[in-house]
């Protein structure tokens, strides 16, 4: 079945049955029949089509830090940008940035050359890629504000430019998470600032996400969409959620917004949790909770 694979990726960049906990925030999450480690745009476009050509199922993977892979892993090919895309430039006010690069070190980045825009990035634990997919932010600031266009491949694996306006942003969504898209690199619009007063505003961001939240524990970052109106951490606490374990995932004690593995939780434990809030804030409050982590099945088909 993966012969075609192997005809793209040398076996040092192929791993079998490769635990894809190794590669995720949670640590948790079982094997993937291979992982792949690409080291260019034409590889990725390769595996892409070959991958359709052989109904074969895949899933692109930048730094794990936002999504639950079951205890039984993946039934396909995971292609792992890390390696490929790691490329950035400055030019004037703007970033060109590959998909697979730390969004918290491009924002450091960008402060070094006294760019302002990115700040709210500082800490971020998610890649490039994974930003624009879910229009990640925290104190006021998201992606949306700042793209000015994107590159992306389709499963054809042709190569198309979306302009801000073309991208559907909204909350924490944007058309990239239909699936049929793969980011491949990121054109931001920044604003000349003076590098002091950006590292300021940095270590104070800093400071806020280590004195509010879990960062000392596995989690994939906020649990659930915030709902309008709505701050998801202060109701779990209400509804007396707060330390709430089911196995070894928690809710966390720190900051209720936050589902932590406390050591050995399982895919399952943190599903069943999740399940468990989603119930109780429906039936408690009417108000439906959206995880904002992307929850994956062991099988899909993508072809």
């Amino acid at each position: 079945m993966y012969n075609p694979i192997m005809n793209i990726i040398s076996e040092e960049r192929l791993r079998w049955q490769e635990p894809l906990s190794l590669h995720t925030s949670f640590k948790v999450g079982g094997p993937a029949d291979v992982m792949v480690f690409p080291q260019s745009i034409a590889e990725i476009q390769q595996l892409v089509r070959v991958c359709r050509q052989e109904r074969i199922p895949f899933i692109v993977l930048g730094l794990g830090s936002n999504v639950l892979f079951p205890d039984r892993g993946f039934r396909g090919v995971v292609i792992k940008l890390g390696q490929a895309l790691k490329g950035w430039h400055i030019s004037g006010n703007e970033i060109i940035a590959e998909a697979g690069i730390r969004l918290a070190y491009l924002s450091k980045k960008a402060a070094a050359n006294s760019l302002s825009g990115l700040e709210f990035a500082e800490g971020i634990p998610g890649s490039v890629g994974g930003a624009v997919i879910m229009n990640a932010g925290a104190y006021n600031g998201e992606m949306s504000q700042i793209l000015s266009s994107v590159s992306a491949l389709d499963r054809q694996g042709d190569l198309h430019t979306f302009q801000l306006e073309e991208m559907a942003f909204s909350y924490r969504s944007s058309i990239f998470q239909s699936g049929e898209w793969i980011v491949v690199s990121a054109l931001m619009k920044l604003s000349s600032g003076k590098r002091d007063e950006i590292e300021a505003r940095m270590r104070e961001f800093a400071r806020l996400r280590r004195e509010k939240q879990p960062l000392d524990m596995p989690s994939a970052g906020s649990t659930f969409k915030r709902p309008s109106g709505v701050y998801v951490g202060p109701l779990l606490e209400k509804m007396g959620l707060k330390g709430f374990k089911i196995g070894d995932a928690q809710v966390s004690t720190k900051h209720a917004g936050f589902i932590v593995n406390c050591g050995q939780a399982t895919a399952q434990d943190i599903l069943d949790l999740i399940k468990h809030i989603q119930q109780r804030a429906l039936a408690e409050h009417n108000i439906r909770l959206e995880p904002e982590v992307r929850i994956i099945s062991e099988t899909i088909d993508n072809y």
